[in-house]
């Protein structure tokens, strides 16, 4: 199973602090360039290096499939520009008075959801930038759908209570499965402690073997035993 364990500055909220996408993994200074190098190797990206508004808890702020990237307006002009000598696609700094957008959209390379409050302006441009559709829902009756699960090519996770409205309108934007689970021993608000692409994943240090197994299961990344 290629469902790797770590933390960041002793936490194992490793979504509120990095963030993954087929291409790029970001991760904030306050992890060593040797370990954050561990990171890319293990999601096999390339690394972006930095903070988001002078902030580490860069996954809670940014938003990113393969085709774009969403930034806060707050951030720092040498931060964008460690972003761009890494990324590829197309970048957007949204002028509103929202910065968490890693918690309020949950995307991958297919289509996204978005948190139901933003506004028909956002959503537009949030679409143009990821290059997909963009749905609106909830997960679990909670509306920072990006905290609330993860997902990739392949698959999602989400929070257990996950409605089967809910369930259709992901599955229908994102074009994958999803299932439900926990990470960090029973923390059910999935995004905060995992990232990852279609390679691998990253779990928060106290994922458990049973949340490991699920979380493989969900995304895909089960390694074949020859």
């Amino acid at each position: 199973m290629t469902v790797y364990l770590s933390s960041i500055g002793g936490s194992p909220s490793i979504g509120v602090y990095s963030l993954a996408t087929e291409n790029i993994v970001m991760v904030p200074r306050m992890l060593t360039q040797h370990k954050a190098q561990e990171f890319a190797d293990w999601l096999n990206a390339k690394l972006i290096y930095t903070t988001i508004s002078g902030s580490l808890v860069v996954g809670a702020l940014v938003c990113a499939n393969s085709n774009g990237m969403v930034l806060p307006n707050t951030i720092h002009e040498k931060e964008l520009t460690d972003i761009q000598n890494v990324f590829d696609g197309t970048i957007t700094i949204m002028e509103t008075k929202k910065n968490a957008y890693g918690n309020l959209i949950l995307a991958n390379d297919k289509g996204a959801i978005a948190d139901p409050r933003l506004k028909e302006t956002d959503l537009k441009k949030i679409a143009e930038t990821l290059n997909v559709e963009v749905l609106q829902t909830e997960i679990a009756g909670l509306p920072y759908v990006g905290s609330l699960a993860s997902a990739t090519n392949k698959g999602v996770l989400a929070h257990p209570l996950l409605k089967e409205k809910e369930r259709k309108i992901i599955e229908q934007a994102l074009k994958v499965p999803v299932d439900v689970g926990t990470i960090n021993c029973g923390i059910p608000y999935v995004g905060t402690g995992l990232i990852a692409n279609s390679h691998n994943a990253i779990a928060g240090s106290v994922t458990t073997g049973p949340e490991m197994f699920i979380i493989g299961n969900a995304l895909d990344v089960v390694q074949e035993v020859e």
